[in-house]
């Protein structure tokens, strides 16, 4: 009973409103609101002081590609949260782009009045505002009463440090020319592979193609954290420590992997016969990074088995070898032209070249993921990462973040950056 009394006064002041010219307005804001704070909260209940408050916020596809990062919460998730706040009317996803992308949110609402927060102020939504006949109002980023003064920036900021207290050891991801490193390989055609260091945002397991074994045995000399050193030296210095002399196996590690890992963004490196390459070139382009974050994802596979031998029955010749070395230089230049369509057909010939190599990399359950997942929408192109065996199945599809929502299991990719 109590609230049908409150809903029928609610109505009557709104009668009386209308009846005497005094209607409540429309107040609209907009932002990202990826890390939720309590600056968040007291800017929303001050803006709410001059009417019903409706928000607008970024879409993860505007705050990729105007900000050049991935969001820490998918849209729906931050428009459910935002929703949730007591001093919210209603609240959508904007539709537009670039600075102004609420745009089209305001043809929806069509609010009386935009509120903006200082360092979010600008000639651009000032005019907007004019040509719409909206009020614009200016608020100073103030602290709830004794709370502290937040912004998405510190908070970051804050976590950043918190992270550099973790483990943070990057693995590698091999995208082309697999196998091109190893003399026995290059000797036959030179060529490049080609890698991207990746931030182990999640849990890295043995053999399964990742480049465990280069990573245990950094950690041997660094247990957290890589030095801030020069990437290729770096690289060299793991190289050589994870082929020592006396390594009884008498296996040599190919330097993908040292390098994969130690120099960050996307790299290749050319193989003519040696061990190392005779030379490395890197693109930390943010554009290209986030346009691959935005097209690989990985999917778990069981891990290699305890004798698998992926060079049992190799056939390595001449023709074969040059069509690895022909996919690798197809897939760097898709990369860098962000072709998707070319990427994942140069990714797949890359695969296919490296399995007419090494028959052996598809092994027990492997087959079986590759056609399941072959079939699924979205899918281009796959591969297994490093010798193949098992592990993971590494996916290009035409849309990360939705594929990832359709598939739960589906391992988001993060790069690598030169700063971190």
């Amino acid at each position: 009973m109590q609230i049908n009394i409150e809903i029928t006064a609610n109505n009557a002041i709104k009668q009386m409103e209308r009846r005497y010219g005094r209607m409540i307005k429309k107040v609209f804001v907009s932002g990202c609101y990826d890390l939720l704070h309590s600056g968040h909260v007291e800017f929303f209940r001050q803006a709410a002081k001059y009417g019903d408050l409706y928000v607008g916020i970024g879409s993860d596809e505007t705050i990729l590609h105007y900000k050049g990062h991935k969001t820490l919460y998918p849209e729906q998730e931050r428009l459910f949260m935002v929703k949730a706040i007591r001093y919210v009317k209603d609240a959508y996803i904007n539709q537009g782009s670039g600075i102004l992308d609420f745009i089209p949110t305001l043809d929806i609402v069509k609010p009386d009045i935009l509120v903006v927060n200082s360092d979010g102020a600008s000639d651009a939504k000032r005019e907007l505002c004019q040509k719409r006949g909206m009020e614009y109002i200016v608020l100073e980023r103030t602290p709830h009463q004794g709370m502290e003064a937040r912004s998405s920036t510190s908070l970051k900021a804050s976590l950043s440090n918190r992270e550099e207290e973790k483990e943070d050891i990057p693995t590698r991801l091999d995208l082309a020319g697999t196998w091109i490193d190893q003399p026995y390989v290059s000797c036959m055609a030179p060529g490049w592979a080609i890698t991207i260091s990746l931030l182990p945002t999640f849990e890295i397991r043995e053999r399964c193609g990742l480049s465990t074994s280069t990573r245990n045995q950094i950690k041997r000399i660094w247990p957290f954290k890589l030095p801030h050193m020069d990437p290729e030296m770096l690289a060299r210095l793991v190289f050589c420590f994870e082929n020592s002399p006396e390594r009884e196996d008498g296996i040599i590690s190919g330097a993908q992997d040292a390098i994969g890992i130690c120099i960050p963004g996307l790299c290749r490196h050319y193989y003519d016969n040696h061990f190392w390459p005779e030379k490395i070139e890197t693109c930390n382009d943010e554009r290209v990074l986030n346009w691959l974050e935005s097209h690989l994802c990985m999917i778990p596979m069981e891990p290699r088995h305890a004798n698998c031998n992926v060079t049992k029955g190799k056939d390595i010749t001449k023709p074969k070898v040059q069509a690895l070395a022909k996919a690798a230089d197809e897939c760097w230049r898709a990369i860098l032209a962000m072709d998707l369509k070319a990427f994942a057909t140069a990714y797949k010939a890359s695969f296919e070249a490296q399995t007419a190599l090494f028959p052996a990399m598809i092994q027990g359950e492997v087959q079986s993921y590759i056609d399941r997942y072959a079939e699924c929408p979205g899918v281009m192109a796959w591969k297994m990462p490093g010798a193949g065996g098992g592990g993971y199945l590494a996916l290009v599809v035409d849309d990360a973040p939705e594929f990832g929502r359709k598939h739960p299991e589906a391992i988001p990719l993060h790069i690598r950056r030169n700063q971190q």
